[in-house]
């Protein structure tokens, strides 16, 4: 099969010229490049709007192996990282350019397989497939997701609008999906589950394979009075570094709060680990951190209660040199004891 009857057989009949239209898209897969007509897209938008581009690789043994995905995921979880980038502006996404770097491993109905979840991902949160590049690849597997979203116009959230005496925020709970990669890595390595940890390990599992990008709770976000957002791509540590270096502030994150998952807690304590340990700097969870005026923290959470989403309120900025800490107070509840919390998390090209 050549590259175009590739293309073709993993593309072809996924979403009709009609939906397509409805995302604006004036010329899809089969030209030189795509057309799109923002101005026609259906994306709850009035008046003025931005365009937000943001683009993820995913390269096999970095983000991904056999040992803990299906071709699926792959494909599923490349297209929802970039999602996880728009929702973290307060955006909605549109359009997908999909790049793929094939060995000769991989026939033709593997990468199907990988096609067939990126298209389920994109038919969930309404992302319309336009395009792309094919090439061939000497030994590993490449996929390239470059996305396009909308946001109303000058009202995106950023990293840098956070104000010290703000509430900190989360909009799940972290460190499930490092927990699901270190289950899935034991059974690769001939650990059984055990009958204890088959209570939980679906739970794990999805969340690793198929992360939830926040795409609805960015939206409530952008009219919620949020000053600053970003998503826990590589580590709720590192994502908060990042947020208190944009902002030139503190971040101090309560351990009391931080929302932990009952699958998580229950995993790390069978397999010895402390928790912490994957919430801080685990990654991969897609969720939303965030600082908001402390007097709207309240109603954020119940606008979010109403439409059935969790919302967590994890500590507070303060003024000083851009740092993390973390506050553990002691247990006579007189005091606390406060630790930096190391700028780490998953670094390409860190030692």
């Amino acid at each position: 099969m050549d590259e175009f009857a590739s293309i073709s057989h993993w593309t072809s009949h996924r979403q009709s010229a009609d939906w397509q239209r409805q995302r604006g898209v004036a010329l899809g897969i089969g030209d030189d490049a795509a057309a799109v007509d923002l101005a026609a897209a259906l994306d709850g938008i009035d008046g003025g709007k931005r365009l937000l581009l943001a683009v993820d690789t995913m390269v096999e043994t970095v983000h991904f192996s056999d040992a803990t995905m299906r071709d699926e995921d792959v494909g599923y979880k490349a297209l929802a990282a970039n999602i996880s980038d728009i929702a973290a502006m307060g955006g909605v996404p549109l359009h997908a350019l999909v790049s793929v770097s094939v060995p000769k491993s991989y026939g033709p109905e593997r990468m199907r397989r990988i096609y067939d979840g990126l298209y389920e991902c994109a038919e969930r949160y309404g992302v319309a497939v336009i395009g792309g590049d094919t090439t061939s690849s000497p030994e590993r597997l490449v996929v390239s997701v470059t996305l396009t979203g909308t946001v109303e116009a000058g009202r995106e959230l950023r990293r840098s609008g956070a104000k010290p005496g703000e509430a900190v925020f989360l909009t799940g709970a972290v460190g499930l999906s490092a927990a699901g990669l270190h289950l899935l890595l034991a059974e690769a390595g001939g650990k059984a589950a055990h009958e204890a940890e088959r209570r939980y390990r679906e739970a794990l599992v999805a969340a690793h394979r198929r992360p939830a990008p926040s795409v609805q709770a960015g939206r409530l976000l952008l009219t919620g009075g949020c000053s600053s957002l970003n998503d826990v791509s590589d580590g709720l540590a590192s994502e908060a570094w990042e947020l208190a270096e944009a902002s030139r502030l503190r971040l101090v994150l309560r351990e009391r709060l931080l929302p932990k998952s009952g699958s998580m807690s229950d995993y790390a304590r069978d397999a010895g680990i402390d928790p912490l340990e994957w919430m801080l700097y685990g990654g991969e969870d897609y969720v939303l951190l965030g600082t908001i005026d402390a007097g709207k923290a309240e109603a954020a959470r119940q606008a979010f209660r109403e439409e059935g989403l969790p919302f967590f309120v994890i500590g507070e900025t303060e003024e000083g040199p851009p740092g993390v800490e973390l506050a553990r107070e002691w247990n006579s509840g007189a005091g606390e004891n406060r630790t930096s919390i190391a700028k780490r998390g998953y670094n390409h090209f860190g030692e």
